[in-house]
């Protein structure tokens, strides 16, 4: 993207203030992995709360429309299955995965203060598990572990005894979402689950990796971390209402597919140089 005239690329960390004129603000800053948002929680923290605000700040003085991305971690470990945004959740306020949690939480607090106190047009997304080419393959979260994990014959951890749930989105259709929700009225401001609401276990998932690789990789179990989930699965119905019939179109067979060509040719190229 960088030779498109069109496109700029900033360094910048919006912890601090920014200025520019815009249109539309997509606010996706923040990591999503927990080994990298526990390595320094205080900043992850920062970057939801701060970030938020100097985002939404950014939007109030040049009236441009902002998203938040939000998650599903805002469900905690849920006691209401599937997911609805109308569930407060069931958070852990002061556990190792709260500095995400709670920050994602604050900054949907803070989305709608500035929505009501000052007029700002916001939308609100809470994403669910999404995976896809393109992602770190030291990125920590299950399904780039047990790809990478796979390919490279290495044992596949599972945590716990491999029950827990999760319902697995394909980038594609987490981007369309976020252009269709952007695009709707003023009015309407989420939050809106988005997801691909097919549930699986983490052994089904490990047991399609494998199937789908022809690894030969052995299944090792380990202790379930604190606060783990273990329930995943997002109601869909108001997106579905909201965003012009949107509903996920990639399956999980043909996601990991692709995501798997793509850690393929990243390995392959990595282990030849």
């Amino acid at each position: 993207m960088l030779d498109h005239p069109r496109f700029e690329l900033i360094r910048h960390d919006v912890v601090e203030p920014y200025h520019a004129e815009v249109d539309e603000i997509y606010n996706l800053a923040c990591p999503a992995s927990p080994p990298h948002y526990q390595y320094n929680p205080i900043k992850t923290m920062k970057t939801s709360v701060y970030g938020a605000m100097n985002m939404l700040g950014l939007a109030k003085r040049t009236r441009a429309k902002i998203l938040q991305a939000s998650t599903s971690e805002v469900y905690g470990d849920p006691l209401v299955h599937p997911q609805v945004e109308s569930y407060w959740g069931n958070v852990n306020p002061i556990g190792i995965r709260s500095c995400y949690d709670e920050g994602k939480r604050a900054a949907e607090t803070l989305f709608l203060d500035y929505h009501r106190q000052n007029g700002v047009r916001i939308k609100i997304v809470r994403i669910f598990n999404t995976y896809g080419p393109r992602m770190n393959p030291e990125d920590g979260r299950v399904v780039s572990n047990f790809i990478v994990q796979a390919l490279r014959g290495e044992d596949i951890t599972i945590y716990g005894d491999g029950a827990q749930t999760r319902s697995f989105q394909y980038v594609d259709d987490l981007v369309e979402a976020m252009v269709r929700m952007m695009a709707t009225d003023d009015n309407f401001t989420g939050p809106v689950n988005t997801g691909n609401p097919n549930e699986f276990t983490m052994l089904e998932l490990a047991q399609a990796v494998l199937k789908l690789t022809g690894s030969r990789s052995k299944l090792v179990y380990r202790p379930l971390p604190s606060d783990d989930p273990k329930q995943r699965q997002p109601d869909i119905g108001l997106a579905r209402e909201k965003l012009n019939g949107w509903m996920p179109k990639i399956q999980l067979e043909e996601g990991l597919k692709r995501t798997i060509e793509y850690f393929d040719t990243l390995l392959a190229g990595r282990s030849s140089k």
